[in-house]
């Protein structure tokens, strides 16, 4: 078997090439990491012949800078498997640490799905970002770094779990008044997707930002205190209304940034994956682009892991030795 792994801050993804095996490890770097102990329970389970892997939880803060954390990472996964190559924002497998290696599992997406589907837009909204990359030729034509990325629309720092509720909503209308916000940590889109129904408590894969459960009651009440309230002072209509607007934010911020890439690459064509795919979908969507589906061609677990299935099979398909 060839396995892929997308190492990420709070997420590890692993996937066979040939899509049979597919798991998703909650294990965010800054909170007592069990990275290595997880993949040393990888690799004795699984025992591939090669592993293709992508990165990008070097910009965790617990690390004082990138090097640090590829640094760590890249040990831990040489520490547990033989055979490990590691893909780089240019599309090559290496071996040995470089730079390059940072933020670079949009490129194993972004390859296999301009080899199949050809020139579009790559919509890929995880738990924590999106990535949009223009593809041409079969070939990504995306800036090699989150740094220049941002700043070119390609990464938009939104996603359907884990981000802060007061990042995206500066305000919100309760029944006809405009009503300030809090700027702390008290409800994440987890919670508004929760309460819309979109996502499921097994969905629901990082930690509250209360440290309390994962029931609607419990959502209601983290989203009511982005408004400084209690469960006693504001409706469930109410609160309800706050997560349609966190996704109508949402949902508008994502299409800017489409948009954006659109106007200089002159591409219509989106292909949408990621646990947030609904989030893309309805961006491109309500952008007039055109839709290929990851999850409806391949299945929805498939889409939410689709970087490690896709490093899995470029390195299956690498036609250059690998030392």
């Amino acid at each position: 078997m060839i396995l892929g792994i997308d190492i990420g801050g709070a997420n590890t993804k692993i996937a066979s090439d040939d899509g049979t095996l597919i798991e998703l490890h909650y294990l965010p770097l800054w909170k007592n990491s069990k990275l290595p102990e997880t993949l040393l329970d990888i690799a004795k389970r699984l025992e591939p012949g090669k592993t293709g892997v992508v990165i990008t939880g070097e910009l965790a803060d617990c690390f004082p800078d990138k090097d640090a954390g590829l640094s760590y990472i890249i040990d831990a996964v040489n520490n547990a498997f033989k055979n490990a190559y590691f893909l780089d924002s240019n599309g090559v497998f290496l071996t040995e640490k470089r730079r390059s290696i940072a933020a670079a599992n949009w490129m194993a997406s972004a390859l296999a799905v301009g080899k199949e589907f050809g020139d579009c837009l790559f919509l890929d909204t995880g738990s924590t970002t999106t990535d949009i990359i223009p593809i041409k030729n079969g070939k990504p034509l995306a800036r090699k770094t989150d740094f220049e990325r941002l700043k070119h629309g390609e990464l938009v720092y939104s996603g359907a779990l884990r981000t802060n509720i007061a990042a995206i909503l500066k305000n919100v209308n309760i029944e006809g008044e405009i009503s300030r916000i809090s700027s702390e940590l008290f409800a994440i889109t987890a919670d508004a997707y929760l309460l819309l129904g979109i996502i499921s408590p097994e969905n629901y894969t990082c930690d509250t930002p209360d440290g309390a459960g994962k029931t609607i009651v419990d959502a209601k009440r983290r989203l009511a205190r982005v408004v400084c309230a209690d469960l006693d002072e504001i409706s469930d209509n109410e609160i309800l209304s706050i997560a349609k607007q966190t996704m109508e934010a949402q949902v508008n911020d994502i299409k800017e940034a489409l948009l954006q890439v659109c106007e200089k690459h002159r591409i219509k064509s989106v292909v949408t994956c990621g646990l947030g795919e609904f989030l893309a979908k309805r961006a491109a969507q309500e952008g007039g682009f055109d839709i290929i589906s990851i999850s409806e061609k391949y299945g929805m677990e498939i889409s939410k892991v689709f970087p490690a299935y896709a490093v899995a099979q470029l390195l299956r398909d690498h036609k250059t030795p690998l030392k």
